[in-house]
């Protein structure tokens, strides 16, 4: 018999579940109806506290959050037991999706002891975003370091993902790594994902100019799509000259899945009616109005 790696195990038997699934179904899902718009606590919702955030969101019909570390939403890992009760007791009586949580985390750094630091403080997120009932935690991979070969620092990055791979599946806690920093170019990203070859760590899409070097878009979407996880990230999708359009076409003829997030760069005067906006722009692009 020919051998699997998990990754392809869990590929192959997620297209069989699915096929079953479609055969027993009268009128199939058209590619792009499990895209779904959410929101990054990143300048828009940054200062708004957990209610507040639920009520915006929950207004504006942007149903999905990443609450990334340090801002309003207070959702961070000093909480105690107690207190992460009430966090996802709040949300799962809402109608929001908390998506996961976004640290800061990064695993570039030739100082091993700076290394641990990260990887444990990782680990800190993995239990939080479980505790609170979460899916995954955003984590960076990030920059390079004068006198060390970029061999090594990939290397290095890659190696600490499995192994943050290997301890967010016991939580069930997806790794998401964001396309950020000086790794930005989807090359990089592809180097580092072909060590980090645990199937439950992810790529994070990041809407970044690099995107477009090289052979382009398409060509550097295609190079790492196949780790897609429940994540990607997007800024306003009418502000700047990212071809948006084209970004949300190769997502829906994939069959993307998950959650397309806003990281917001900007600061409207009404957030709520901002977020309406964005909403429906995605909705357009992706065909759904």
């Amino acid at each position: 018999m020919p051998s699997f790696s998990r990754r392809q195990f869990l590929r192959v038997t997620s297209a069989t579940a699915a096929t079953l699934l479609a055969r027993s179904t009268v009128v199939s899902a058209a590619q792009g109806d499990h895209m779904r718009f959410g929101l990054v606590t990143y300048l828009w919702g940054e200062k708004w506290d957990l209610p507040t955030l639920i009520h915006n969101c929950e207004k504006s019909g942007v149903l999905g959050v990443e609450l990334r570390t340090t801002h309003g939403h207070g959702v961070e890992r000093s909480l105690s037991n107690l207190e992460r009760g009430d966090v996802k007791k709040r949300l799962a009586d809402s109608p929001v999706t908390l998506v996961g949580i976004g640290s800061n985390e990064n695993y570039d750094n030739p100082d091993s002891a700076v290394l641990a630091k990260a990887i444990d403080a990782t680990k800190e997120f993995i239990k939080l975003s479980h505790d609170v009932g979460g899916s995954g935690v955003k984590v960076k991979p990030n920059s390079f370091h004068d006198g060390v070969p970029r061999e090594k620092t990939i290397e290095q990055i890659g190696k600490a993902l499995n192994s943050l791979g290997e301890y967010g599946y016991g939580f069930g806690q997806e790794i998401r790594l964001e396309v950020h920093g000086q790794c930005s170019e989807l090359p990089i990203i592809k180097q580092i994902m072909d060590i980090a070859d645990h199937p439950n760590v992810a790529v994070c899409w990041n809407s970044n100019d690099q995107d477009l070097l090289g052979d382009g878009l398409a060509h550097n979407f295609n190079l790492v799509k196949d780790w897609f996880g429940a994540t990607a990230h997007v800024r306003e999708l009418n502000i700047g000259e990212y071809p948006y359009a084209d970004l949300m076409r190769l997502f829906v003829d994939m069959d993307y899945e998950g959650w397309v997030l806003l990281e917001a760069r900007t600061k409207p005067e009404d957030p709520i009616a901002a977020l309406i906006e964005q909403r429906e722009l995605f909705e357009k692009m992706i065909g759904r109005i």
